[in-house]
């Protein structure tokens, strides 16, 4: 327990003090190529900002995976690389989709990609997570339905996976949000891996944990002035979409484990992901009813609607990533006295209730503002 405990700290630790090196590297190359992430009427920042920063993710999680790999093997431990021998198979088709994507991302940051075709792309990553073995296989109660076969389980995994990664990349509208979000989903997987005794998934979730919080500092507190302010651009948000997939649907493949309780696992994977799936479902149907593309850019995400009520912009970060921590703690807490489908159903009904209050509010504002004027 306590190599693990060891080896799980070094790949958070490791992956910040790496981050702490790549960052400021990428925002002088950003700087000295103009590659910026320039304002217009949609987006919420005044000045150009890199938006880059998620170029530092997978390199910096890989190596210190790797670098810790070799130095354990070199001092005779041989535990780690038994462990990713045991799910070399998941690990490798995972690393391949988490690749893809990266690279996709940084061409989109760079010279921009249609949607359709990062659709396409979505889709191939969700084949290489099937074809690694990691789709979803029981739905753990959820309608009734446990068991799931083959036939359903594929194009449901392939759903699933475009999802998460499109939910992740359009919560990223303002500074911190998709950075903290993902951190506080990060450190509930690797707790949670830990205590199921998946050590090599633990050491993926706090290293993303590692990457992300050094990324948060620069993108929060950072002086775009100074030229200390950075974005993750798509590179970071489908690079880290695509590994809380991939950490989400292998913790739904765990079997019936002592250490879990009578915690559901579906509750469990998806909890952390809750807030930003939920409002792309709100977004897209919103869309959609005023006859508009839901593929489309808008700004009727929640963090826009908390702007639009008088919030600045760090408080509303800091109020959504708090409701995100606080749906996974009383989620966790019911599913030991709740069926899974209440839970569900309860979550749905909050956030359907939260968001109807929201723009009752932000309607009345206008009104106000209209009568004034």
């Amino acid at each position: 327990m306590c190599f693990w405990i060891v080896n799980c700290s070094l790949s958070f630790l490791l992956c910040v003090f790496c981050a702490g090196i790549v960052i400021p590297q990428i925002l002088l190359i950003a700087f000295r190529k103009q590659l910026f992430d320039f304002p217009d009427e949609r987006k919420i920042h005044h000045c150009a900002v890199p938006r880059l920063g998620g170029i530092a993710f997978k390199p910096v999680v890989f190596f210190t995976i790797l670098l810790l790999l070799g130095i354990n093997m070199a001092l005779g431990h041989s535990e780690m690389l038994s462990e990713i021998g045991n799910d070399a198979r998941p690990l490798a088709f995972a690393f391949c989709a988490i690749m893809v994507l990266y690279l996709v991302g940084m061409a989109d940051d760079l010279i921009g990609i249609r949607y359709r075709a990062k659709f396409v792309i979505q889709i191939l990553c969700g084949v290489m997570l099937i074809t690694g073995g990691i789709y979803i296989d029981n739905l753990h109660g959820i309608l009734g339905i446990h068991a799931v076969p083959l036939w359903l389980g594929y194009p449901l995994t392939i759903l699933i996976v475009i999802f998460i990664i499109n939910a992740i990349n359009l919560i990223d509208g303002i500074d911190g949000l998709a950075s903290g979000l993902c951190s506080v989903a990060c450190l509930f997987y690797g707790l949670t891996f830990f205590m199921l005794h998946r050590y090599i998934y633990a050491m993926l979730a706090f290293a993303t944990l590692g990457v992300l919080v050094l990324f948060f500092y620069y993108n929060v507190f950072g002086n775009a002035e100074h030229g200390r302010k950075i974005f993750m651009g798509d590179t970071g948000s489908l690079t880290i979409g695509m590994m809380l997939c991939f950490l989400s649907l292998k913790l739904i493949m765990c079997g019936p484990d002592e250490h879990t309780g009578n915690i559901d696992l579906m509750v469990l994977a998806f909890s952390p992901l809750l807030v930003p799936c939920c409002d792309v479902v709100r977004v897209y149907l919103h869309r959609v009813r005023n006859g508009k593309n839901p593929f489309l850019p808008d700004k009727n995400h929640i963090h826009h609607k908390l702007l639009a009520v008088g919030m600045k912009q760090r408080t509303a970060m800091i109020s959504i990533i708090f409701v995100s921590t606080v749906f996974i703690l009383f989620n966790i807490l019911l599913s030991l006295y709740l069926d899974v489908n209440w839970i569900v159903l309860g979550d749905i009904l909050v956030w359907t209730l939260a968001n109807i209050r929201l723009t009752k509010r932000i309607g009345q504002l206008q009104s106000r503002w209209t009568t004034d004027k």
